[in-house]
């Protein structure tokens, strides 16, 4: 009787294990995707004509450090263009004419966006659009043009 009860005791001390590591990652993943929503920063809107390798949940950056995350993307059906809702912290005030663009972290690395900060002494209120932005650059497609570029185009001597 007492192995079958001290088999069951570590049965149930393995199955609260599984449990509680099981509920480590649900957060992790809940706040994952859930950053910057609600209540820890205001929310700004830019135009970009393409926003490949940005999802919700990516970094938004200003002088290489994190100061939001992208909390929202849709299409203007107008225009088609891709929309980005980032959400920028509290403290932080923006210049009017602050510029937006795509920036990946290296050839392996993620994308992200990068903030610029402007001249100008009027401040973005929440809700406001960044008006400056460019789009990410096309690695694969720079990589392709220079690959088929090289060779053919020298005489033989």
């Amino acid at each position: 009787m007492r192995a079958l009860l001290k088999e069951n005791v570590v049965e149930a001390l393995v199955g609260l294990i599984v449990v509680l590591v099981a509920a480590f990652f649900v957060n992790f993943a809940w706040e994952r995707t859930q950053a910057g929503r609600g209540g820890d920063g205001y929310v700004l809107t830019a135009r970009f004509p393409s926003v490949a390798g940005i999802s919700p949940g990516a970094d938004v950056k200003l002088a290489g450090i994190k100061v939001g995350r992208v909390v929202g993307q849709r299409l203007d059906p107008a225009s088609y263009q891709a929309i980005l809702e980032i959400s920028v912290q509290p403290g932080l005030s923006l210049p009017i004419d602050s510029s937006a663009a795509i920036t990946s972290e290296g050839l392996l690395g993620g994308n992200f966006v990068s903030l610029s900060p402007g001249a100008e002494d009027v401040m973005l209120k929440p809700g406001e659009e960044i008006l400056e932005t460019s789009g990410a650059a096309d690695l694969m497609g720079l990589i392709g043009s220079v690959v088929n570029r090289s060779g053919g185009d020298s005489a033989p001597n």
